[in-house]
């Protein structure tokens, strides 16, 4: 339970933009757009994953439920983002701003760890080929996503929960968009070293965990690959993996920059400008990257919007 009691803060104020009251208007219709074509990016694919049979395999209902995952992230963020920049009141209660804290990392984090488990399934395409219908079957498929999911969002408990215990007896303007936990912490009364650092650590294990068990994927894959003798068998086995490792090298790269940055780098209006990589930027790109470099989901995908949009051709 979070201890409303403790705290005499019953409401935030979320800075945002403010610093940057010209460009309001601009950024307003901008990330509107991105918001836009991430959700129909991303419900065009599960569309197309439900309605394709050829694209009724496990690598594309993970692909499916990593969309689920996205446009979840981006509903706790954005819509609210969005409203602020075109309202002059930007309050968010104490209740709020955990919900939009908890839903924000369980939904995060449940992306990392499905991004881990489209790793481990390309991994078992390629390197035990025969095993993958046992391996990969709907049982387990269906246990991957569910331990993902569960793990997200105990992970969004075990981060949310420390931070809405913790004593908001002073200022209360969040320097972000959102709910996030540098800014927070900074708000919090007393000596809170001890929540920052234990979640800050167990945050970068986790993203960390997910990176190396996903590089230890790509370096069998890769073993594996090349010892295919001819090269168009190469070119076919890692053209199945190319949209994914795109997507783990943006993700990563971003998180990387954003959590690691150097303490000499960080100003307030930088921290809100870096988090629109991960807010807004790597969900806007994740459904263009995954439909342009896997041509059966493009040809899918050119069906369903043929079939919605001219029925009479097909």
């Amino acid at each position: 339970m979070l201890v409303q009691n403790q705290t005499t803060v019953t409401e935030f104020i979320l800075i945002g933009f403010s610093p940057f009251p010209r460009l309001q208007h601009l950024f307003f219709v901008l990330f509107l757009l991105m918001y836009l074509f991430t959700l129909l990016g991303n419900l065009f694919i599960m569309l197309a994953v439900w309605r394709e049979r050829s694209l009724h395999k496990p690598m594309y209902f993970f692909l499916c439920t990593l969309s689920i995952s996205e446009i979840s992230y981006t509903l706790a963020i954005n819509p609210r983002m969005l409203a602020d920049l075109v309202s002059t009141h930007h309050t968010i209660s104490f209740w709020g701003c955990a919900n939009q804290m908890f839903f924000t990392f369980a939904c995060g984090l449940t992306h990392c760890f499905l991004l881990t488990v489209m790793g481990y399934d390309r991994y078992v395409a390629i390197c035990h080929p025969l095993r993958y219908s046992v391996l990969m079957s709907s049982r387990g498929c269906a246990w991957l996503v569910t331990s993902s999911w569960l793990s997200g969002i105990v992970m969004g408990l075990v981060i949310t929960l420390p931070i809405f215990n913790l004593t908001f007896c002073g200022p209360n303007e969040i320097h972000h968009f959102f709910c996030q936990v540098p800014p927070l912490v900074k708000l919090a009364c007393g000596d809170v070293s001890a929540v920052a650092i234990g979640i800050g650590l167990l945050y970068i294990i986790v993203l960390l965990g997910c990176f190396l068990l996903i590089l230890l994927s790509y370096t069998f894959i890769a073993a594996t690959v090349l010892k295919i003798p001819s090269a168009e068998g190469r070119h076919k086995a890692f053209s199945t993996c190319a949209s994914h490792l795109i997507v783990v090298v943006i993700h990563y790269s971003f998180a990387s920059v954003v959590h690691l940055k150097s303490k000499a780098l960080e100003a307030l209006e930088g921290d809100t400008l870096m988090g629109i990589s991960y807010s807004a930027l790597t969900p806007f790109l994740s459904p263009i990257i995954f439909s342009l470099r896997n041509k059966e989901l493009k040809d899918a995908l050119k069906k369903v919007l043929l079939r919605s949009l001219c029925p009479s051709r097909l």
